[in-house]
């Protein structure tokens, strides 16, 4: 085993330093220049302009930049943000904290209530419950989340007054208790967060549907109704607990999956977090800032399949025998 998680974590190191590469080269090589971006409507002579991209070492060459940075990186340093005139460090730190809060919640709900309603189809296969709620799951798997987002924007918030419309808080809101202020947060998250649940919770429903059909149908299932226990133990105890593999591999892909969607949630209800300063970021060419975002999110992805690589040798034993 320790063998076994020692390879992953060396193919874990080279996989970062592969994306840190493809990152920073992609994002040098995109139309448009940071420093235009920071010069527009100051009206500064082309000696000025010089100047500043000497003082962000935009005027050195591109290999000489990457070493710069990677020097940076290794000390802790992700830059400084030429639009905030800040260390990078701080920034994504606070929106990456305000994107946990968001991302956690519906990632929970999706897996629960996915797989839940995933054994609930399979359990009754072959009827209009079954169907319409496969067929149900696929038509909000095809829906854009930015749309659905402002779908619910419109029903709950402008049409009903129910919700907040976007944000993290109130604007200007005095909070006498640490609970008046959890409440308040609590419900800006419920739109964000059930339009990301409504479009991703399709996927944990099919995939453990047809991972639990596959497994009723296997010999040892016949054998354990034959020895006579309940349903309902057959069910869980022996179905959906071989069921679960490929749910594993679904979460880990899911959390990339997630980063696309977040930026699109983000926007549309202007919720402080990393979606919405990737896309303020690429917006105004702020290449640190970028940088470090996409740094941030390559992490949770490596880290999320080499979690699931690990998780799945501990529930299958077939794994652990190759």
């Amino acid at each position: 085993m320790a063998q076994y998680i020692g390879r992953k974590l060396g193919y874990l190191v080279l996989t970062l330093a592969a994306v840190l590469a493809t990152n920073f080269t992609l994002f040098h090589l995109m139309p448009g220049d940071p420093v235009t971006h920071i010069a527009r409507g100051q009206h500064l002579d082309a000696e000025a302009v010089a100047r500043l991209r000497s003082f962000y070492g935009l005027d050195l060459p591109l290999p000489s930049q990457f070493i710069t940075y990677v020097a940076h990186l290794f000390r802790g340093d992700l830059g400084w943000s030429y639009t905030y005139q800040t260390s990078v460090g701080p920034i994504v730190a606070k929106a990456l904290g305000n994107t946990l809060i968001l991302v956690t919640i519906s990632t929970l709900l999706v897996i629960v209530l996915g797989v839940g309603i995933g054994v609930f189809a399979a359990s009754r296969r072959g009827t209009r419950t079954d169907g319409g709620l496969v067929i149900g799951s696929l038509v909000f798997w095809s829906l854009p989340t930015f749309w659905v987002g402002m779908l619910l924007i419109f029903m709950f918030a402008v049409t009903l007054g129910w919700l907040p419309i976007a944000g993290m808080f109130t604007a200007d809101a005095v909070y006498p208790t640490v609970f008046t202020k959890i409440a308040d947060l609590a419900r800006h998250l419920i739109l964000p967060t059930m339009a990301m649940v409504l479009v991703d919770i399709a996927q944990f429903v099919l995939i453990s549907r047809s991972s639990l059909l596959a497994v009723l149908s296997e010999d040892y299932m016949t054998t354990a109704r034959a020895k006579g226990l309940s349903p309902r133990r057959v069910l869980w105890r022996h179905g959906v607990r071989n069921a679960l593999l490929p749910v594993v591999t679904a979460t880990s892909l899911y959390a990339s999956a997630t980063v696309g969607g977040t930026i699109q949630v983000e926007t549309v209800f202007s919720w402080p977090g990393m979606g919405q300063l990737i896309y303020l970021s690429v917006i105004r060419r702020d290449y640190p800032v970028m940088e470090a975002c996409f740094l941030v999110f390559a992490i949770v992805v490596v880290l999320a399949n080499f979690a699931s690589d690990v998780a799945y040798r501990l529930l299958d034993p077939r794994v652990r025998l190759t």
